[in-house]
């Protein structure tokens, strides 16, 4: 489990307050608690979503004092509607980090076995350059997670599938096992 003081929550506008007291309370749940990251270009960036998942990016800078981050996600809300978990219009978008979630931590999970890339001369030209370009979303093999570690170290992972393809697998087996499935 992630340590508690990991989490920050931050105020948003009034429009967002009952967002805002959502993302708190699913913290609470969590058992977890909010704190303030420093952060710094090239960061990825977690956004809880429920207890089982999260929406990751990486953190861009500030632009005129408002902190972005780069993410993957949905090009329109038409496509949002997930087919064997993908969607045709997915896109690297650069977004306030108020507007992406109102918690989040720095998840950079894979810091002590990958050395992370360079921001400024590798990441975010990368990030740059895909800003418009219309991207296949897939859930196991190529989510916002993939995408982040993707940027941040040069290799596509996402902790969140193979914890859950690790609990489904064995039943899969048995089932293909037993000729069931």
């Amino acid at each position: 489990m992630v340590a508690p003081e990991a989490w920050h929550c931050h105020t948003i506008s009034p429009a967002l307050q009952s967002t805002q007291k959502t993302s708190k309370q699913l913290l609470r749940s969590m058992g977890l608690h909010s704190s303030r990251p420093q952060l710094y270009p090239g960061d990825i960036l977690e956004f809880p979503r429920n207890k089982h998942f999260s929406h990751f990016g990486i953190y861009y800078g500030e632009r005129d004092g408002v902190p972005y981050v780069a993410h993957l996600t949905a090009r329109d809300s038409d496509s949002k509607l997930l087919l064997f978990g993908r969607a045709l219009k997915s896109e690297v978008k650069l977004d306030p980090v108020d507007l992406v979630g109102t918690c989040y931590k720095v998840n950079n999970y894979l810091d002590s076995t990958h050395t992370p890339r360079d921001f400024y001369h590798l990441v975010k030209p990368e990030i740059d350059d895909a800003m418009g370009k219309t991207f296949t979303y897939d859930i196991l093999f190529h989510n916002c997670e993939h995408q982040a570690t993707l940027y941040r170290y040069g290799l596509k992972k996402s902790v969140q599938i193979e914890k859950i393809y690790g609990q489904i697998y064995p039943t899969w087996k048995e089932l293909f096992e037993k000729k069931k499935l």
